[in-house]
């Protein structure tokens, strides 16, 4: 609704500043007003045949539209400054009311039919060699002579605005950083990911650097600016989020991060794990809080939608009571024993083992390994054995070690994932599962006074969700940060769907290799 508002008020103060221009041009003022008529008029001002207007229809693309009929537009009535149509550009609105209460501001007529015609004389004196002719057209059609410098800055502004754009609504490149997914995304893999096909999420941050996600290289400062910022809105998706499919999504506790210079680290985790000491030597680091759009992007493996009952037995998920389907390489950790004096770990890396990440324990080896890949183990000679994941309730979501002390990566649930318009009971056990969606996701006013809980000021019992939900695991079901340590993935933060590798580097690193059998490949059907 509010970005419904704002167009809405963009749209009035837009055609309120083209009425004096269209005046100007011999054309009522009034039809700067109304709606679809108000496009056509611009565009015949300018050059452009009147169904060009009908761009303005198709999402994203119309964007690109209106930033050039607003630099055309104030360019027929002689306003060709790089800094006019800078201006122009970033809120036409002003643009369009300087020129028209400029008395020397007057129509030229349409300034894209001079262009098309100048460039048609200029290429014929060209053809002819005709240097006389090509002076008297410059001294004809001054507006069009550029200096290499400014040809070089508006190529190299239109081709950042491009690439922003694609970047911010359609396709997006990605790079695995991490083995959560192993074995069916490496460490090292590069990505495209399709922004459409969950809904376009309009941005949020509204000032921001292009081309930067959210820190900034060398410096490490934030790449944006909280505020002034945009409410969330999607635009409709060509699919949902389906289970068993791998998402992009941002963290979502990544709102309040401690930035270390190998990761970031969330609030909760720091405290709980007192990380500052035992990792960094009481360095002190950076702590920044996040909009949602500009958290750290995650990769998980979507296990259950809003309304899915999820638990784990020993590794095995379950979907309202069902064997989930597993991921062909999905992965635990497995002790392996040499029988002889040493590992050859050549062998292992031929089918594909993550030594990188291996740990040594005396004479055993621990290292992530599929189904496949522990056959093979097997028969090389090598003694195998599934290592077991102990409690770990302090780190486990809902991170409330006294009534759930049992759970741990591998035996966890039963949860609900909350659906929306779904209304679910609110009391002191229910109560560790929701608080965050309550009051962080949804943006209530969450208190608890004298044994009872008040939403919005009001004493509560039942609560009914505003948006979907979902619950995000790693392939690499042990070495995996996903929603069994921090809980359920809020709608709002979902970013795209991976298409495809486009790259490929062994371990993450070129000079180890580049994985020529990956490029190409599937991002989404593994």
């Amino acid at each position: 609704m509010s970005v419904l508002l704002f167009l809405i008020v963009l749209y009035i103060l837009l055609g309120l500043s083209m009425m004096k221009l269209f005046e100007k041009a011999g054309i009522p003022g009034w039809k700067a007003l109304a709606p679809g008529l108000a496009a056509v008029e611009w565009c015949k001002l300018v050059g452009r045949k009147p169904q060009y207007a009908l761009w303005f229809l198709f999402p994203v693309v119309n964007i690109f539209i209106y930033a050039g009929l607003t630099i055309d537009l104030i360019r027929s009535f002689g306003r060709h400054g790089f800094w006019e149509s800078v201006l122009a550009v970033l809120y036409a609105p002003i643009s369009f009311f300087l020129v028209g209460r400029d008395p020397k501001a007057t129509y030229e007529g349409p300034i894209l039919e001079k262009e098309r015609e100048y460039h048609r004389l200029h290429h014929e004196a060209i053809e002819r060699k005709d240097s006389l002719g090509l002076k008297k057209l410059e001294g004809q059609y001054p507006q069009f002579k550029k200096s290499a410098t400014r040809e070089w800055a508006e190529a190299v502004i239109f081709a950042v605005f491009a690439a922003a754009f694609i970047r911010m609504f359609l396709i997006e490149a990605y790079v695995i950083p991490s083995s959560s997914m192993e074995g069916s995304l490496k460490v090292g893999d590069y990505l495209f990911v399709s922004k459409a096909h969950y809904g376009i999420r309009t941005p949020m941050t509204v000032i921001q650097f292009p081309l930067m996600h959210n820190v900034m290289p060398f410096i490490g400062s934030e790449s944006y600016l909280e505020k002034p910022s945009l409410p969330y809105y999607r635009l409709p998706a060509i699919e949902t989020v389906d289970r068993n499919e791998p998402v992009v999504f941002n963290w979502p506790a990544g709102d309040s991060v401690f930035i270390a210079p190998d990761r970031s680290w969330d609030i909760g985790q720091w405290t709980r794990n007192n990380v500052g000491q035992a990792r960094y030597r009481n360095q002190k680091l950076p702590f920044v809080t996040r909009p949602v759009d500009k958290k750290d992007h995650y990769i998980k493996r979507c296990l259950a939608v809003g309304g899915d009952s999820l638990e784990i037995r020993e590794g095995q998920v379950f979907i309202n009571g069902q064997a989930a389907q597993n991921p062909e390489h999905m992965q635990f950790l497995y002790s392996l024993e040499s029988t002889g004096n040493s590992f050859n770990t050549k062998k292992l890396q031929e089918i594909g083992v993550n030594l990188n990440e291996a740990f040594r324990e005396g004479a055993k080896v621990g290292a992530a390994l599929d189904k496949e890949q522990v056959e093979k183990a097997r028969a090389m000679g090598l003694k195998v054995e599934k290592l077991k994941r102990a409690p770990d309730p302090g780190n486990i979501f809902p991170n409330d070690p006294k009534r759930f002390n049992t759970w741990s990566v591998d035996n966890f649930g039963p949860i609900y994932i909350p659906q929306k318009g779904a209304t679910v009971a609110i009391n002191q056990e229910s109560l560790p599962f929701y608080w965050r969606v309550i009051k962080v996701y949804e943006n209530n006013k969450l208190e608890v006074k004298d044994g009872k809980i008040y939403i919005n000021d009001q004493e509560a019992s039942t609560y009914t969700f505003k948006q979907n939900y979902y619950w995000m695991m790693g392939d690499n079901r042990h070495n995996s940060e996903d929603s069994r340590f921090w809980g359920y993935v809020p709608e709002d933060h979902i970013v795209g769907k991976p298409l495809f590798i486009w790259f490929s580097t062994q371990n993450g690193n070129i000079r180890s290799g580049i994985n020529w059998n990956r490029i190409f490949k599937s991002a989404s059907a593994m």
